[in-house]
């Protein structure tokens, strides 16, 4: 019998008072005034402070956290949309001024070199590279971005295909691309292409159009590129874009001719004479997709079960996500793409986005983003909301190496040991497929920002190049 979840309780509050909610700039101001007027004569009165400042953070923060999952959730909600471009464009940019301050309040506090170094010292970090990229006429095109983003998902999150006389998101679609019927898969494969298509020239426009604003962003904050400020702007501080070059090269190397070996064997398996990418997903031997779940509540429960055989505090952060409504991870129409773990800096219990249709890559996603979310349960308690905020290449070493750890508890998604070790082999060989992935996008990019003036054309032009150098040669 499954034990009650632990709700956990928002914890009390030290400076907002528990009625507290961001519903207008109005609410915001005094705090943040007093905050930035405040009188500090000792390292203990900086520390509070501090902590303050990271309470008003961690509200706002959770504020519009719930707005844009909620959008994403339902992207043909008019209110979620405007409620999330209130923050956007209402209480963004008139925080945004603030915060710079606040960073430079306590950088040249003189009790600021009293701070425990080994506590501080990543934080203060940071803090100095926001003041260096701040600036305050770059604000507007922030908020324009974000706009932008959020059309973008708008568009992809209403793209579906019919297909038997129902309407599929493409997730749902892609499952198709599993089936052994290679017609089938053909024809699912052009109609998701097609759906795509019919957005491209928007999609294009977008995407133009967001190159620019980043390259003015850049440009503003003096730097040479988007590529070089969102280097700086993400806290890579310990590689360059030269190190990135040599990842791509020793990928190249080492990973393709890999891929290609999985590829040949793959098309000598199915009788080819050509590979084609809807051949890419179907089992060689001609077994039927690996179907780990039949429905999103068995999903929750059997990664329940799985997490709770690696550990037990891991199966118990997902059943209070659960208890909670922190999860929401089948796809339905309407529903923004892709999948995401939100961290909520207050209540400390993060949500998982996803859009699952019972495959075995929606399992994958799911222990992925239960990574980030044992990984978020873990640094709850941090005292600074500034300590919680992951770059990215520490916040996905908890995420993909939980893909790894889950492993060997996949049993229980599986009633035999045929398919057991069949998703296993499929998912280490996922691992080597993605790496070259990685490296195309990731080359993509600095063409792109270092080159901002490109043409639609050239822009394809250099995705195929590129596709070409990573892809494979089967």
């Amino acid at each position: 019998m499954q034990k009650e979840a632990i709700i956990p309780v928002r914890p009390v509050r030290r400076y907002l008072a528990e009625e507290f909610r961001v519903d207008s700039w109005g609410t915001l101001e005094p705090l943040f005034d007093e905050l930035l007027n405040r009188s500090i004569s000792t390292v203990s009165e900086l520390e509070e402070w501090m902590k303050d400042l990271s309470e008003v953070e961690a509200v706002l923060s959770e504020e519009t956290a719930w707005r844009y999952i909620r959008m994403n959730i339902d992207t043909t909600n008019e209110e979620y949309a405007k409620a999330f471009d209130f923050m956007v464009t209402e209480i963004d940019p008139k925080a945004a001024p603030y915060s710079d301050k606040f960073n430079k309040k306590l950088l040249e506090s003189p009790f600021c070199e009293e701070l425990d170094t080994e506590k501080y010292a990543i934080f203060l970090r940071s803090l100095k590279m926001q003041i260096k990229l701040y600036r305050e006429e770059s604000i507007p095109l922030f908020t324009t971005l974000q706009q932008m983003q959020q059309k973008y998902g708008m568009i992809t999150g209403a793209m579906s295909i019919e297909h038997e006389g129902q309407k599929l998101t493409l997730q749902m679609a892609n499952s198709f691309l599993k089936d052994t019927n290679r017609e089938l898969r053909k024809t699912i494969y052009e109609k998701v292409n097609e759906a795509r298509l019919e957005k491209s020239g928007e999609l294009n426009q977008l995407f133009t159009e967001l190159i620019g604003l980043r390259d003015k962003v850049a440009k503003q904050a003096d730097h040479a590129n988007y590529r070089d400020f969102k280097m700086d702007a993400l806290g890579r501080f310990d590689y360059t874009a030269e190190d990135c070059f040599t990842f791509h090269s020793a990928i190249e190397a080492e990973c393709v001719p890999l891929n290609n070996i999985v590829d040949l064997a793959r098309k000598e398996a199915l009788g080819l004479e050509t590979l084609k990418p809807f051949d890419a997903d179907v089992d060689p031997s001609g077994a039927a997709g690996l179907k780990p779940f039949k429905d999103e509540q068995e999903l929750v429960n059997r990664s329940i079960e799985a997490f709770s055989k690696i550990r037990p505090y891991y199966g118990e952060c997902l059943e209070t996500m659960n208890a909670m409504g922190h999860l929401d991870l089948g796809s339905r129409l309407g529903k923004a793409p892709g999948g995401f773990n939100y961290p909520l800096y207050e209540i400390g219990v993060p949500f998982i986005f996803m859009n699952s249709v019972g495959s075995l890559r929606d399992l994958i996603t799911m222990v992925h983003e239960g990574g980030h979310a044992v990984h978020s349960f873990l640094s709850k308690d941090l005292e600074i909301t500034g300590f919680k905020n992951l770059p990215s290449e520490v916040a996905e070493l908890a995420s993909m190496s939980m893909e790894l750890i889950s492993i060997d508890q996949w049993d229980v998604f599986f009633d035999n040991e045929t398919d057991l070790k069949r998703a296993k082999k499929e998912h280490l060989e996922k691992i080597m497929a993605t790496l070259p992935w990685i490296a195309t996008i990731d080359a993509f990019q600095h063409w792109i920002y270092e080159n901002p003036t490109h043409t639609e054309e050239e822009r394809a032009d250099n995705w195929q190049r590129i596709s070409s150098r990573f892809g494979g040669k089967v």
